[in-house]
């Protein structure tokens, strides 16, 4: 069972919650965990959520957007408080990880809620002495569906190791020097790492999204055994 030790405000739809896991020792960054709940009535569900934190020990966060058809997530968002316990298992994974000793310049490439497992490598990368040059591309409806927006902006200015860019696909915001559109090939190709330099690329996001990104991805010369893909799930590239 983990503790439930703190609940924010990620999205006017996403909480992220800090949870602790006795006996957990540390994981590793793109990992997550699985979360079941149990009504009164014996049913339970289960859903596997990415660990978006780079927290030594045992605690760990998740970041968890409201479905309106979910099972488990209208509950973890708007029904959870700290003191509350959960079920969890994990954290899980071994593939689609990063992890410090591996000094290839990284890709990360989001769509929306995809984003969380690339956070947690984000966090890991800047907390250790790792040399190597992130970046960051992130498509996203509007400016107020972005998760960890601030601190993202934030690391963009400060660190010399991590470059981002964002993809508005709805509306942007205010002075936004391109309109909104879904994220093109002439894009991706003008943002991300060459493929001469081999590069370690992570995609997350919707199944459309990340099936669309890998497959301009090697047309345009990136190794497939250089890309790692999750998928979540539904067609939307944006979200």
């Amino acid at each position: 069972m983990a503790d439930v030790l703190e609940v924010r405000v990620e999205t006017p739809t996403a909480r992220t919650i800090r949870l602790r896991l006795p006996g957990l020792t540390g994981h590793l960054a793109g990992q997550h965990i699985d979360v079941r709940l149990t009504a009164e009535d014996g049913y339970s569900a289960v859903r596997s959520y990415s660990v978006a934190s780079a927290l030594p020990g045992d605690e760990l966060e998740i970041t968890v957007e409201e479905l309106a058809d979910g099972e488990v997530s209208p509950y973890l968002v708007t029904g959870l408080s700290p003191g509350d316990r959960l079920e969890v298992r994990g954290p899980i994974g071994g593939w689609f990880v990063w992890r410090p000793e591996d000094h290839s310049p990284v890709q990360l490439i989001a769509g929306g809620s995809g984003v969380v497992p690339l956070m947690a490598m984000i966090r890991a990368h800047e907390a250790s002495a790792n040399p190597s040059e992130f970046r960051l591309l992130y498509s996203v409806r509007d400016p107020e569906s972005a998760f960890y927006r601030s601190e993202l902006e934030s690391m963009s200015r400060s660190s010399h190791r991590f470059t981002l860019t964002w993809v508005y696909t709805r509306r942007v915001p205010p002075g936004w020097p391109t309109p909104a559109g879904r994220l093109d090939a002439a894009t991706l190709e003008s943002v991300v790492f060459p493929p001469g330099i081999a590069p370690a690329v992570y995609v997350c996001g919707a199944t459309g999204f990340v099936e669309a990104i890998a497959d301009r991805l090697v047309q345009a010369g990136h190794s497939p055994d250089r890309i790692r893909a999750e998928r979540y799930g539904g067609m939307d590239g944006s979200s």
